[in-house]
């Protein structure tokens, strides 16, 4: 595997845990589980700005992978579009680098 690749990984990992980690304090802090969360993200202007910046991205990050896996037959490139919207784009937008660098048969 390439230093890149690897890169990739690292930061498709560290996008996955580290925001998990705060989301799951939040949660246990006010006790209102994923709804709480999500009503959290629409609080003020500024975190409702960075949802939607976040959901763009996501939409834009979902159209090019499905988009290159149609041409490049790399399937296996789409498990960044579930790691996108149930994790989030700091772990979706590596991992389809990570998958899209791998060597396709």
């Amino acid at each position: 595997m390439s230093g890149l690749r690897m890169i990739y990984l690292a930061l498709a990992i560290w996008g996955a845990v580290h925001p998990m980690y705060w989301f799951i304090t939040y949660m246990r802090q006010t006790g209102e589980g994923l709804i709480g969360l999500s009503q959290a993200w629409y609080v003020n202007a500024s975190t409702t700005g960075l949802t939607w910046d976040l959901t763009i991205a996501a939409i834009a990050l979902t159209i090019w992978a499905i988009a290159e896996t149609w041409v490049r037959k790399n399937w296996s490139a789409l498990w960044a579009i579930p790691a996108t919207w149930c994790i989030g784009v700091s772990c979706g937008l590596p991992l389809y680098l990570f998958l899209r660098t791998r060597n396709v048969g």
